[in-house]
């Protein structure tokens, strides 16, 4: 009546490496799929707002059009929208560069 199956032990060191296998390979799966292309995007972003130079169209993360008109030292650009119309902007919201201008030939 009081009888309990008795179930065997596995023998302990395969077994507990086998249990972290499926583990592993999620993480695997998440670092090529997420991971990996996250930041190859935030490096190439991090790029074109370096590269950033006076008479770049760009859009802003806010989804205004404009030149810019001035870069200036401490992480921020100036961009004109219309004439005589001009806003500071950080450079990380730059979204996306229109057309890029070429450098002069010295």
């Amino acid at each position: 009546m009081f009888v309990t199956p008795a179930y065997a032990q596995a023998a302990g060191g395969a077994s507990a490496f086998t249990s972290f296998v499926p583990l592993i390979l999620i993480f695997a799966i998440m670092y090529f799929l997420l991971i990996r292309p996250q930041q190859k995007k935030v490096k190439e972003h991090q790029k074109m707002v370096e590269a950033l130079r006076r008479g770049d169209q760009v859009v802003t993360q806010g989804g205004l059009i404009g030149k810019v008109s001035k870069v200036k030292e401490d992480n921020e650009i100036e961009v004109e929208l219309a004439e005589n119309v001009k806003v500071r902007v950080v450079k990380t919201t730059i979204a996306q560069v229109l057309s890029k201008t070429e450098p002069a030939n010295s």
